[in-house]
């Protein structure tokens, strides 16, 4: 029985054991393992950047206060505190993102140094859309907060004004009566009625002042709108403002040729400040973005080299062969 046994295990051949440090490996250690990732190792090294980097900031903010001195008039300028600030803040994101990085590396338990770099650039992924989340959910509280505050000051106010108005009404409703409103707002659209009446075909001349203007109003209207006006309408805007202004033809011709130059000088000044305001905004929406990317890349680059520098080394494998 027992040469037959040990036939059998000479019969097999040499039979090899790997064993690290000595010790024979199996599933149980690790060495078949059925995922690549560790989500709490990313878990982990997020919370350790996002605190690091806001610990950071805070600490920058409380520097920053210390640096003005309302008293001694020895305060830096804003576009120094601005300059500092900003870099201050991206060095604070850099730091955290590093230690996170290597944090997530390490609790991974991997050796391979490229599971050990997606560690790190999971935990930087995660990061920056936490960071983006917040980032958003504080912009919202803000708006809210200010539409609210603006809410409540213009309803105090609209409630003052009502309650003002209100009270002067009472007072104008029993020192006025009834039949002489009426005659103020019969007057009123007599009066209108008169202006607009033989607008654009009576002789402005015999027209009253109200008729005039109101004929003048519609003419420069129609300017606005439609352009260039027809030679007839300018014939009439210029008798209607020799009548109305008591000049002659030839200097109202002049005063409505002055107004237009002067109209369309600024409506040209309007677009180009219009257009010099969309060429700012279109130019710092494009630093912004630009600025914003180079930060991700920056971010992206610290987190894998920390990650590398964070990866476990690989352990010391032996192969022994043992023949019985």
């Amino acid at each position: 029985m027992s040469t037959s046994a040990h036939s059998a295990t000479h019969s097999a051949g040499p039979r090899e054991d790997v064993s690290l440090h000595g010790a024979p490996l199996g599933a149980s250690q690790g060495l078949f393992r059925t995922t690549r990732i560790s989500w709490g190792a990313v878990l982990a090294g997020t919370a350790i950047a996002v605190v690091v980097g806001a610990g950071l900031n805070i600490l920058g903010v409380a520097v920053g206060a210390n640096l003005v001195d309302a008293a001694a008039r020895d305060t830096p300028d804003a576009a120094t505190f601005g300059i500092g600030g900003g870099v201050w803040m991206v060095v604070s994101h850099l730091i955290g993102l590093g230690l996170g990085a290597y944090v997530a590396a390490r609790l991974s338990g991997t050796s391979d140094r490229t599971d050990g770099l997606l560690h790190g650039l999971a935990m930087w992924a995660t990061a920056t859309i936490l960071a983006g989340m917040l980032l958003g959910s504080l912009a919202s509280s803000a708006l809210h907060t200010a539409g609210s505050t603006l809410s409540g000051v213009f309803g105090g106010a609209a409630s003052g004004v009502g309650s003002l108005a209100s009270a002067a009404g009472g007072e104008v409703a029993d020192r006025t009566s009834n039949d002489a409103l009426q005659s103020t707002a019969q007057s009123a659209i007599d009066r209108l009625q008169n202006a607009l009446a033989g607008t654009g075909t009576g002789d402005p001349a015999q027209m009253n002042s109200d008729q005039r203007r109101a004929e003048i109003g519609q003419i420069a209207a129609r300017r606005i709108t439609e352009g260039e006006l027809p030679q007839g309408d300018r014939d009439r805007l210029t008798a209607l403002i020799a009548a109305e202004g008591g000049i002659s033809q030839e200097e109202a011709q002049n005063r409505v040729q002055q107004v237009e130059q002067q109209t369309q000088q600024r409506l040209q000044e309007a677009e180009e400040q219009a257009r010099q305001a969309a060429d700012s905004a279109a130019t710092a929406a494009a630093a912004a973005a630009y600025w914003t990317f180079a930060l991700l890349l920056l971010g992206a680059i610290v987190s894998a080299i920390a990650a590398r520098l964070g990866t476990r080394p690989a352990p010391a494998v032996t192969v022994a062969a043992r023949y019985r």
